[in-house]
């Protein structure tokens, strides 16, 4: 087990050819999850956004959007700043969880094989956020490695527990290790939340997509 930030920045170079070419979903959930941003939208907020994978169809259909993006890896990060120097784009390197995200300040707001590797508790408590930062009709719309069965959910979330105890790894530290959830936890955290519906879009394999809507 790994830290997050260091999990990822020593993958950094290989990254995109992974994602496209091995994760099974993910080349065409890349392009699904740009289709499915309402259209007239302006202010993008991009969680966990890496090397930016999802920006480029996002780009294709909105050329002047501007994005906000946050991730804990600042070599993901630089790779991002490299695909996109002529766009409007401001990054913060740090984690989302402790991020203010503001208010009412994005009408989409979007993450990509990222809330993975976090509880329920936290997972709620972040969609409380982003539901916050979002205007009236915003999106937030969730590419997720998620499971099927609650059986597969309590087997990961118990080994990463027990990994945690045995290596005397804090709570509070963000360390590298897959929890998936159903899709019926996941839209259940996110109504709980408060977001007016939920529901999922799209699967291939485990690669899923929810999108949740505020009133």
């Amino acid at each position: 087990m790994e830290k997050m930030d260091e999990f990822f920045a020593a993958r950094v170079d290989g990254y995109d050819e992974h994602m496209l070419n091995e994760v099974e979903g993910c080349r065409e959930a890349y392009g699904k999850m740009a289709e499915l941003i309402p259209d007239n939208r302006s202010n993008l907020l991009d969680l966990g956004c890496g090397t930016g994978l999802e920006l480029e169809g996002i780009f294709k259909r909105f050329p002047d959007i501007s994005v906000t993006g946050i991730d804990l890896s600042k070599a993901m990060l630089e790779k991002l700043s490299e695909k996109y120097p002529d766009k409007n784009i401001t990054l913060i390197n740090g984690d989302y969880f402790s991020t203010d995200l503001g208010r009412e300040r994005f009408d989409t707001a979007i993450s990509f094989q990222t809330m993975h590797h976090f509880s329920h508790e936290m997972k709620i408590g972040l969609y409380k956020k982003i539901l916050d930062s979002l205007k009236s009709g915003g999106v937030y719309i969730e590419c997720d490695y998620m499971v099927k069965t609650q059986e597969e959910e309590d087997h990961w979330y118990a080994e990463n527990a027990r990994i945690r105890k045995e290596l005397s790894i804090p709570e509070n530290e963000f360390y590298h290790y897959d929890t998936p959830c159903t899709i019926e936890n996941q839209i259940k955290m996110l109504l709980t939340a408060g977001f007016a519906s939920a529901e999922k879009v799209y699967r291939v394999e485990n690669t899923t997509i929810i999108i949740a809507k505020k009133d």
